[in-house]
């Protein structure tokens, strides 16, 4: 059998509802609509973290989070997860890996070695050198560096904080995602067509900042005024983070997507991907590609701007509910998988490794991929996996006010606990994909069962804890209102 070409497309901070084909009435998403109907999609598709590089060195290693020691987004400024990082509240931040060990057999290292040309272009947000891309098994590098977003430069060249993107020259104002496209679309015309290519594309959109191209937000204004989104009532306020960096800051949720520089960012990047499907199809390969399109955590709706909004799931980016791990999933192989095609099994992250694998006629490597189950024979047409659960272990506070936890899914049946006060909470997220309804007081033994599960796995993966704040000082509300500051 003749190996597929490779295209894997990561989308960073895609909320599970920001297509329109998994429901969004205003964002425009034509393109990416086309994967959705050309393949399978997976409308239980989880993120291994709701954090981005945790999820990244998940796809990377085919294992959990907590067992490549990668558990949050990688911050430099506090090297290693330094519980005395930034984020402390009641309790002191696990500590973390702050890069992608070399030791890792990662999957383009698995590729290149099964005769594969391996490309990464975009975001990589896995460790400064020596661990950017190229170090780990890819033959060519555009766009991958330490940072996790265009930063303070932005979207439009020249971008000063991202320096690979800096190698060659190029035109001021220059929008990244049509760079990025750009360069993509180079290495498919220039390729060695003797050898079928692994493209990993990782675009940096739609994280923030949240910048677009001043037509398009023209565009969505208007549409929003169309639609009567600009006199809805936009945000709902919460209650403030519970971590000490951010201890006056309101969480503030919004309740409706109509943020027009989100949508035209998302309409930009809808176009970027319609451009490659139309190199694959003008090149004559894409009938002989695996396409996979997915998001490394739900969509920013809580902190930032709070761009998105991610209902009926709860929360979004930074918090162990649904809307931060569940994700737009779709997998395209024609020939393979069956058009308009829908699975609900529970699949995440790691799965992605042995799946490429198979598909590509590889051996499986189980010592590497070992928390990944392959999803071919879904695409085949099974409907069922032999997997027990799903699991999640985050022990950070979350940027956008998510506290540290772990989760386990035994589908519906979903578990949180809480490592602040050792808190349960259950769902039944086929009947209430909002986690509205605690379940937790009337299903004692299932309790017992979920918690005892997840206890064994975090064991059996090393999992590591936050430690107890001695110097945490409880804040509140009405602190903040009354004018006193936390050393009164």
């Amino acid at each position: 059998m003749k190996q597929p070409n490779i295209l894997f497309i990561l989308i960073d901070d895609m909320g599970w509802r920001d297509l329109s084909c998994t429901g969004s009435e205003f964002y425009e998403t034509p393109h990416i609509d086309r994967l959705r109907e050309q393949g399978m999609m997976f409308s239980n598709g989880y993120a291994a973290c709701p954090v981005c590089s945790p999820t990244r060195a998940s796809i990377m290693t085919g294992k959990y989070p907590a067992g490549t020691g990668v558990t949050d987004y990688i911050d430099h400024n506090r090297p290693g997860g330094s519980p005395a990082g930034h984020a402390c509240g009641r309790l002191l931040d696990a500590p973390y890996l702050d890069h992608l060990p070399l030791e890792e057999y990662s999957l383009p290292r698995a590729l290149k070695d099964g005769g594969y040309q391996t490309w990464h272009v975009g975001k990589w947000h896995l460790g400064k050198e020596p661990w950017y891309p190229e170090h780990h098994g890819f033959d060519i590098n555009i766009g991958g560096c330490y940072k996790g977003s265009p930063g303070e430069g932005g979207y439009f060249s020249p971008w000063t904080t991202i320096p690979a993107l800096n190698d060659v020259p190029v035109p001021r104002g220059t929008y990244l995602t049509d760079y990025l496209t750009d360069g993509t679309l180079r290495l498919i015309k220039e390729r060695d067509r003797e050898k079928p290519f692994f493209l990993n594309l990782w675009y940096y959109s739609v994280h923030t900042p949240i910048q677009a191209r001043p037509e398009k937000i023209r565009k969505y204004e208007e549409k929003a005024r169309r639609m009567g989104l600009d006199g809805q009532t936009v945000f709902k306020d919460g209650d403030f983070f519970p971590c000490e960096h951010k201890k006056d800051q309101c969480i503030r949720r919004r309740l409706v997507q109509s943020d027009p520089v989100y949508a035209a960012m998302i309409e930009s990047l809808d176009e970027n991907i319609g451009r490659m499907l139309d190199e694959l199809k003008d090149q004559k390969i894409l009938e002989e590609t695996l396409i996979i399109f997915t998001s490394d955590n739900g969509g920013l709706s809580t902190a930032e701007g709070s761009p998105t909004c991610n209902l009926p799931l709860a929360k979004g980016k930074g918090w162990i509910y649904e809307g931060g791990v569940r994700e737009p999933l779709f997998i395209c192989w024609p020939g393979t998988v069956k058009k308009a095609s829908t699975c609900d099994i529970p699949v995440t992250s790691p799965d992605f490794y042995p799946t490429i694998l198979e598909a590509a006629g590889l051996p499986l490597l189980p010592e590497q991929h070992r928390d990944g189950m392959s999803l071919m024979p879904l695409l085949r047409g099974k409907t069922a996996l032999k997997r027990e659960a799903l699991f999640w272990h985050y022990p950070h506070y979350g940027n956008q006010g998510g506290t540290p936890g772990s989760s386990v899914l035994m589908h519906p049946w979903k578990l949180i606990e809480f490592f602040e006060d050792n808190r349960l909470e259950l769902y039944n997220i086929e009947e209430d994909p909002g986690e509205q309804h605690d379940r937790s007081a009337e299903q004692l033994e299932r309790i017992r069962a979920m918690r005892d599960r997840l206890h064994r796995w975090q064991k059996e993966i090393g999992a590591r804890y936050p430690m107890a704040n001695k110097y945490f000082i409880p804040w509140s509300r009405d602190h903040h209102e009354r004018g006193f500051q936390p050393w009164d």
